[in-house]
């Protein structure tokens, strides 16, 4: 590791510095590559890389975190009648990439661009080759409509982004995920930042240390590797 100033610049080492050093935005370090093994450390540390095309790698760990129980998630009016009429078709692990890209094509409010970048679309479709990182599609009339993806450690789930190209086929991913994780007794979905959009869908924040118990905790159970398609 490097120190410049208040960001310690990462070199070879896999290492991270102490979540408590990290600045008020929550940026902990920078540079460093996305290899799987420094990716899996990043996580099983309550550390996330967060960054674009004009910056460095940049690693978090925010002093608050937003996060989801599985039983957490609110139902919406509109997407229960979606639900109830079975507009959606919704699979585990099918089509990784369709996820992933149409997540960095999406253009989001007061986003000029996109953080899912080339470098980080290679890095997560080798933890998804792996059997940690893991996509949920949802499916219209065999178009893909939306979906999410995340890395899955232990008994927690990393969610990183999701896409709709439909009304409430975001929301149908995330519910459809919220019950798998329940019926395998997952403890949380790390939702990372705090949006009043997730609040609304029933994510809560806690504070640093209340996150790293609890990640803590759910690192003391097996990680359900492979496809989850078939499991």
């Amino acid at each position: 590791m490097f120190i410049n100033k208040s960001v310690i610049y990462l070199r070879d080492n896999i290492d991270f510095p102490p979540v408590n050093d990290s600045l008020d935005d929550g940026l902990l370090a920078a540079g460093g590559d996305l290899s799987e093994v420094r990716l899996l450390n990043a996580y099983k540390n309550g550390i996330f890389p967060w960054y674009s095309e004009l910056t460095p790698i940049m690693w978090y760990s925010p002093k608050e975190r937003c996060i989801f129980k599985p039983d957490s998630f609110k139902v919406s009016h509109s997407l229960k009648q979606k639900l109830q009429k079975n507009i959606f078709k919704i699979t585990l692990d099918q089509d990784f990439a369709g996820v992933i890209l149409s997540c960095a094509k999406t253009r989001r409010k007061q986003e000029t661009g996109t953080w899912i970048l080339p470098e980080m679309i290679e890095a997560y479709t080798r933890l998804h080759q792996s059997g940690y990182a893991h996509s949920v599609e949802v499916w219209h009339k065999e178009l893909l409509v939306g979906g999410l993806y995340g890395v899955s450690l232990g008994r927690a789930f990393f969610g990183e982004s999701m896409f709709h190209k439909v009304p409430d086929a975001s929301k149908a991913a995330l519910h459809y995920l919220c019950n798998w994780l329940l019926e395998r007794n997952f403890q949380f979905i790390d939702a990372q930042m705090e949006t009043e959009h997730l609040l609304s869908l029933g994510a809560y924040t806690i504070d640093r240390d209340e996150y790293l118990e609890l990640l803590n905790e759910a690192l003391n159970h097996t990680t359900i590797k492979g496809n989850w398609n078939i499991i």
